[in-house]
């Protein structure tokens, strides 16, 4: 569905979304990141538990928020790639509690 313009292969850092490493240029956003490596959904909806995904991809919608490097509610569309970075679809629900452990 996505592609990178730029497959080089220059400055390349390896993260990981749900446990599967991706290779992404350096400075790119960590949901360009995923979408080319075809992991759109961010989050499930807490209420519905629908499937979520970024739609404006500039910062405003707050649809794209994922857990990196285990802190929850990261914008993947304004966080940049990093080598070594563990990113995760989000769940958070009614029914659970943000905590600050492993920080």
């Amino acid at each position: 569905m996505f592609r990178s313009l730029q497959d080089d292969g220059h400055d390349l850092v390896t993260l990981f979304v749900n446990g599967q490493p991706v290779n992404a240029r350096k400075g790119q956003s960590v949901w360009s990141a995923m979408a080319v490596a075809g992991q759109v959904v961010t989050r499930k909806a807490a209420l519905s538990g629908e499937v979520r995904s970024a739609y404006c991809a500039m910062g405003i919608c707050f649809e794209c928020m994922v857990e990196i490097d285990g802190l929850p509610n990261q914008q993947a569309c304004l966080r940049r790639v990093a080598d070594g970075m563990s990113v995760a679809t989000q769940e958070i629900t009614e029914k659970s509690e943000a905590t600050d452990e492993g920080l």
